[in-house]
Order: structure tokens, then sequence, then C-alpha cells
């Protein structure tokens, strides 16, 4: 299946700024390109009730509250950017959405970022935010009983790994995680170069978090994992995209799961490229993912369908 053409015109739109590639870059030059490429590809997002700033587990976080009654469900959103670029802010329209859509309080932790805070920062903040949320859900009023943590990319690397970590979580939403850092995944040699995500960016995202630990790491790659601690998280949505390196890693860690009993379900989009489930502004089959997504909340959090 060919590139989607709306991600087509969207990479056409990025090479006449002519951008150098982000691994060229200083990590303060990569999150000031990066920041005016979202502004591309997202809106304002969803009306919701309030944007509050709160601290929680110690992580700085951004709470997206929905209009509706207390006791809501929970969702910890991490933002994607390979654990070097990224930020709350930026992807607030996509948790706006998502608060929205599945009728959840979304909390975004502000997770510490790399090269001046590695591995295993970034992984610390999501186990210690998604730990404090549980503890705390009905202070920002939530339902303790229906947590679920979800990400893009390093985001999802960071919630399949806050699944892993903290029991009593009820779903995980990975949007093309991040599941092995070893970059040993064949889909990094079939989308080499030309698309949004590609492997030499990655090895940098990789370089600058990673550093000197050991790639295998369960913190760091959670395709590593025992049988044991896979066996015991909860239920997966997992979104890949055709044209994206980390598609077949994303599949890998759900298979996995599935061959472990948990119950898994993936929604590959063929003629996607990395990025696009929350860039529904400028392709609309992001937008159609993301609902996809939103219903699987909706079920885990047992409410009917919107």
């Amino acid at each position: 299946m060919p590139l989607d053409p709306d991600a087509e015109n969207l990479l056409d739109l990025l090479r006449q700024q002519g951008a150098p590639p982000m691994e060229t870059l200083s990590p303060e030059e990569a999150r000031t390109t990066s920041a005016a490429t979202a502004e591309l590809a997202a809106d304002q997002g969803a009306d919701v009730a309030s944007v509050e700033e709160r601290t929680v587990g110690g992580v700085p976080s951004l709470v997206v509250t929905p209009s509706g009654s207390d006791r809501l469900p929970v969702l910890v959103w991490f933002h994607g950017g390979g654990w070097v670029i990224g930020s709350a802010e930026q992807s607030l329209h996509t948790a706006k959405d998502l608060a929205a859509g599945a009728g959840c309080v979304v909390v975004v932790p502000e997770y510490r970022l790399a090269p001046e805070h590695p591995f295993p920062a970034a992984c610390d903040d999501a186990l210690s935010a998604t730990r404090a949320i549980l503890e705390q859900a009905e202070q920002l009023g939530g339902d303790p009983s229906r947590v679920a943590v979800g990400g893009d990319s390093a985001g999802g690397n960071l919630a399949a790994i806050a699944a892993l970590g903290v029991p009593g979580l009820v779903h995980q939403l990975l949007a093309y995680p991040v599941t092995d850092a070893t970059m040993a995944q064949p889909s990094y040699r079939r989308v080499e170069r030309g698309y949004l995500l590609t492997a030499s960016m990655m090895r940098w995202f990789v370089d600058l978090y990673v550093g000197a630990a050991d790639a295998t790491d369960p913190r760091i790659s959670p395709l590593f994992a025992s049988d044991d601690v896979l066996a015991s998280t909860c239920a997966a949505h997992v979104v890949t995209a055709g044209y994206d390196p980390l598609c077949d890693e994303g599949e890998a860690y759900a298979a996995r799961l599935a061959q472990l009993g948990v119950p898994t379900v993936v929604s590959r989009y063929h003629g996607q490229m990395h990025g696009f489930l929350t860039m529904g502004a400028s392709i609309p089959t992001g937008a159609s993912a993301l609902d996809e997504a939103v219903g699987h909340l909706r079920r885990a959090f047992a409410l009917p369908s919107a």
C-alpha cells in the first residue's frame, strides 16, 4: 500500500521548509524545530472543562478534565519525542481529544528529558507519576479503580513500562511504541529514510537517552521483559504504522502479550507514517485512529460508546 496522500502532503510541506535532519542538531535546536513542526500538524483539541498544572508523584503535569461528574476514569498520557524532545504542552491537543472522547481525566506528566537527564530519569518519572495517580486519583476527580496509561512513540515506551511496573491499571494504549531499543527489528531497514522518523534519527534518540546502559534492560526495552512480568500486565491496544521504523517492534510486543494471554488488539495502519495518530488536523486517518483508540478506552473504562 502506498503512503497515505495526506501524510505525503505533510512531508512535502516539511521538506519545503528545508529544516536540517534532526540528528544533525543539538537537543536544544531539535526541540525548537520539533515545536514548530508540531504546530503545523495539530489543532487546539476538543473543548474541555479545565486544564490545570499539578505536581503528581514529584513530576510536573498537566491535568485535563472534561465536562462530567466526579469520579471519572483517568488516563496517564506520556508524550512522544524520543525521550529528548516534545512536552506536555505540545501534546495538549491530543490530551484534550482523549479526555473529551473517552470521558476521562487525562494527566500528562512532564517527565525529564535526555541528554540532560538520561535513562533511567524518564522511566523513573513515568513510574512515580503513575503510582501517585493511582493513589491520588480521587483528588483529581478520578476513579482509582479505572486508571489507564497511554502514549505515543517514546511515550508509548514509558506507558508500556508503567503498565509492567505498576499493578492495578485497566488498559494501555501504545501508539507506535519503542519496545526494542537495540534497533534490530526489520522495519528499521524497510523504513530507513524519507519519513517523519528515520533510522538515523532513532539512533540519535537512543544514544542520547540510553547512553552506556544496556538497551535490553526491560526498563528501556519492554520487549525483553520476562514472561511472568509480561503476563501480569493489563489489556493492550497497540497502534502501528506501515511506514514507520518502529512498526515491527510494536507488533512483536503485542504478539508476546497475546501469546501470554494478555487481551491485546493490534491496529496496523498500513499507509501511515510515524506520528500520524496525533496529527488528525493534517492527516484525517489520524483522527479516525484516535477515535478507534477512544473506543477501546471507553470499553476498558466500562463506559457506553460515545
